[in-house]
């Protein structure tokens, strides 16, 4: 039909988190990359240091698809403009198959995409079998057609673990351990792709041991209908939005940015590093990030802090998110114990801990509009601000405090924009 696009496409699952499934996408879109096929490649659920892998292995930014937060016709969409000109699309599931609600499992399937289930076969032989039997049976519909095999010991356990599929699950090869090629990991996950050294050559290296692979071969085609992108008012435009980008700040959806450009916005990044004044700007954005790594340099750059109070007390609009919403606070102690003066436009403290603090996919019903995102942090945050408003969790459960002073709006939550772009607009508007 002429309002159908086909192109390959696989859903790569796992039956939990810590299996490998980014090692294995990002390899295979190296692999198809090299051979100079054009790889899209997603990422089910909120993530920011995921797509930043897959965006060097494949050369094309990486966006994110889910039920919940982003919906359903977001992800259709996406996904059909990806297949009109791509010639391999590669989707990462999130957690375990059927973890959450909703599951990657019930992703794959709206989208109607075959699943490659990446499983670690460390210290298992037979079982290797019965787990990917169970991720393909525990649903009945549930296309786990095929089975992978991560850290891998010889070629024997390889033989093993091959041996112990049922028949209705295809073998698409192994991966050895290898620690050179693993991907590093702090608290909030994998480390971002411009911390991780030789990561190019990490993926190369794993994308070298599947070239022998069946996982190699292009997947079959998948139909996706043609889905017309929303209709998204220029709502900003004649505005600049500045935007805080560097390795303090790098939780940036490509999807909020995209959503930015289509309301009209012109956006200008800098970096709190070392920059020591704003761009000239109507609105600032402080994406999440790491502010506690850097809590030292972020509390020596008075210059910028000035700036930016200078902004709000100015009447402009600024949106701190998680980690932006930490460097505000009058004092940041990081997770040694050690104090920090940073940017104090906000009353109060934010403290790192070792346990996670909260996690989880949320909506907020701001007074511009309702919007939906995620949260993930490890520090808690004492201040006299009184609560705007709270979000509301995915399970209907309370979530984050959302402050506010003046047309500074700040909490922990990430927004995902093009949940509802009329309402991201009116956070960037007087």
């Amino acid at each position: 039909m002429a309002n159908e696009a086909q192109c390959p496409a696989l859903f790569v699952a796992a039956p939990a988190s810590g299996q490998g499934k980014t090692t294995v996408v990002a390899a295979l879109a190296r692999l198809h990359a090299r051979q100079g096929r054009k790889v899209r490649v997603f990422k089910c659920g909120p993530d920011f240091l995921d797509p930043q892998i897959h965006a060097i292995a494949s050369g094309s930014p990486c966006y994110n698809v889910d039920l919940w937060m982003c919906g359903e016709a977001d992800a259709a969409w996406r996904l059909a403009e990806a297949a009109a000109d791509a010639d391999l699309i590669l989707v990462e599931g999130v957690m375990g198959l059927y973890d959450g609600e909703p599951t990657a499992a019930e992703l794959a399937a709206r989208l109607g995409l075959p699943i490659l289930a990446v499983i670690d076969g460390s210290s298992m032989a037979t079982s290797f079998g019965a787990i990917a039997y169970g991720l393909r049976h525990f649903r009945p519909g549930t296309q786990v057609n095929a089975a992978f095999a991560n850290r891998v010991g010889s070629a024997y356990h390889a033989e093993l673990l091959e041996q112990s599929l049922p028949p209705d699950i295809a073998w698409y090869g192994h991966l050895p351990r290898d620690a050179d090629a693993e991907l590093p990991e702090r608290h909030l996950g994998l480390l971002p792709a411009a911390e991780i050294e030789n990561l190019a050559q990490r993926i190369d290296r794993m994308a070298d041991l599947l070239a022998t692979t069946a996982a190699a071969a292009l997947p079959p085609p998948v139909t996706f209908a043609e889905t017309p992108a929303p209709a998204i008012p220029p709502l900003l435009a004649g505005k600049t939005i500045a935007i805080a980008r560097d390795a303090a700040f790098c939780f940036l959806y490509p999807a909020n940015l995209d959503c930015l450009n289509a309301l009209g916005a012109r956006l200008e990044f800098f970096s709190p590093l070392v920059d020591q004044t704003l761009p000239e700007c109507d609105a600032v954005w402080l994406p999440g990030g790491y502010p506690e790594l850097h809590a030292a340099a972020l509390a020596d750059n008075r210059a910028l802090w000035a700036a930016l109070a200078a902004h709000v007390d100015a009447g402009k609009p600024l949106l701190a998110e998680c980690g932006g919403m930490m460097a505000l606070f009058a004092t940041l102690i990081d997770i040694d114990g050690q104090r920090h003066a940073v940017g104090g436009l906000l009353p109060g403290q934010v403290t790192m801990q070792k346990r996670l603090a909260a996690l989880g996919l949320q909506e907020v019903d701001l007074p511009e509009g309702t919007l939906r995102g995620h949260t993930f942090h490890y520090s808690h945050a004492e201040t006299p601000l009184p609560v705007l408003v709270l979000t509301t969790r995915s399970d209907g459960r309370q979530g984050e405090a959302v402050y506010r002073r003046q047309r500074l709006t700040a909490s922990y939550m990430h927004l995902y924009f093009p949940s509802n772009p009329e309402a991201a607009a009116r956070l960037f508007l007087v």
